[in-house]
């Protein structure tokens, strides 16, 4: 099969290939997928760089890529949960970086597999259980919203996009931070935009009208104003910043979790979480799409359709 590889840790997107791999073996409670679209996340080009090496094992060579929408082609022993032709979403870290899902076909184990709706698209399938399960996360962590006023960080972002969804659709007022050519954008999903920077603080006190109840960071470098504008016993959480753990707050690390993309999948389904794709790239195109994403300023989500 042929499939996006990298053979050492490196900045260099040029290192990037396209090779001829054998295919995947297909362990017990497992299914093979054949993807249709994967989509990109900042962790991907950072893994390639070594970031997570010191938690995590790699096995090169590396195909990147943990999310993945695609049809099961075969499945392993003792799998009746799915079968061959079903069409399937999921978040597909394994404990390992080795076997990603820029590829012609994956293994996933049958635990972080999810049905896609038929009103999904590839694209927009490929694009959500990674960043929708992290907002999931996020959003679930922060408790009731019913009433409440919470601030994200970084909401137009792939992940934040779909943490302002959910945060508004629980009933929570959310303010979120965005460069001004996005407000519309954090309006139509539900959120009261404010830009980022200087005097931060001092905007969010005002549209909400004194402290917030809850905050949720999904850039990083923000906990200042975090604990500026949180109200006393307040909640905060955030995926860039572990130093959060140290004032009471939590740090958001995803799990690959069916029943947690069938969630978001319904979501999706019934018309509560829109899924924005920006641009989408063959496996040829993984180095331009990784660039895209260093940029920092995609709306919406970047998908590999091989």
């Amino acid at each position: 099969m042929r499939a996006v590889v990298y053979d050492q840790f490196t900045q260099d997107l040029d290192a990037l290939e396209v090779r001829d791999l054998p295919e995947p073996k297909l362990a017990p409670a497992s299914v093979l997928i054949e993807v249709r679209a994967a989509g990109v996340n900042p962790v991907d080009w950072k893994v390639m760089a070594g970031g997570l090496d010191p938690i995590m094992p790699t096995q090169f060579p590396v195909i990147p890529g943990w999310d993945v929408a695609g049809v099961v082609v075969a499945v392993g022993m003792d799998t009746p949960e799915f079968e061959v032709g079903d069409e399937v979403m999921a978040y597909a870290r394994k404990d390992t970086v080795s076997a990603g899902t820029f590829a012609e076909r994956v293994a996933v184990p049958v635990s972080a597999v999810a049905r896609k709706p038929a009103t999904l698209s590839w694209e927009q399938a490929g694009a959500l259980p990674l960043a929708g399960g992290t907002a999931l996360r996020a959003i679930d962590a922060l408790g009731d919203l019913s009433g409440r006023t919470v601030l994200i960080h970084g909401g137009s972002g792939g992940v934040g996009s779909f943490a302002v969804q959910i945060a508004a659709r629980r009933g929570a007022k959310v303010i979120a931070t965005a460069s001004e050519r996005n407000h519309d954008y954090i309006r139509a999903l539900g959120g009261e935009p404010t830009t980022y920077g200087d005097g931060l603080a001092e905007r969010v006190r005002e549209i909400a009208g004194g402290p917030v109840d809850a905050v949720a960071d999904f850039v990083g470098e923000v906990l200042d104003t975090t604990l500026d504008v949180l109200a006393e016993g307040g909640m905060h959480v955030s995926i860039a910043d572990g130093s959060v753990t140290k004032h009471d707050g939590r740090h958001i690390w995803v799990r690959p979790d069916g029943s947690q993309t069938a969630r978001l999948a319904d979501l999706a389904e019934a018309g509560e979480l829109q899924i924005e794709i920006a641009k989408t790239f063959p496996l040829d195109g993984v180095a331009d799409a990784f660039r895209v994403s260093q940029d920092g300023h995609t709306r919406g989500k970047l998908v590999i359709v091989p």
